[in-house]
């Protein structure tokens, strides 16, 4: 009794489909990664160049904080490498990218 009365109620299938309705239900797929983009892909890529940025102006002087959370004076510069000074007398050489943060003149006594 069920069973044939819910068989009744089913639509056919469209044989051709509609283009719009096929458009429409990608509609929501598209629109969320427009979103995903301009919310986490877009400003993620400009905080990396703002890091490479910082990264390719540090100069000899500097005072820096790094990613372990060392403070320190930037004392010797290489390429991919530098030397940071923590102590009087107690340098450490780190790679660049370890940098987090290029800390105001003074801030380290």
């Amino acid at each position: 009794m069920f069973i044939s009365s819910a068989i009744a109620q089913t639509a056919p299938a469209a044989a051709g489909g509609d283009v719009g309705s096929s458009l429409m239900s990608m509609l929501p797929l598209v629109l969320m990664f427009v979103v995903l983009y301009f919310v986490m892909i877009r400003p993620q890529m400009k905080r990396q160049k703002e890091h490479r940025a910082m990264i390719d102006a540090l100069a000899k002087g500097d005072e820096v904080a790094t990613a372990g959370g060392l403070l320190g004076k930037v004392t010797k510069l290489g390429d991919s490498h530098l030397s940071v000074e923590i102590a009087t007398g107690v340098e450490v050489q780190m790679q660049r990218n370890a940098v987090v943060q290029v800390l105001p003149k003074g801030t380290i006594k």
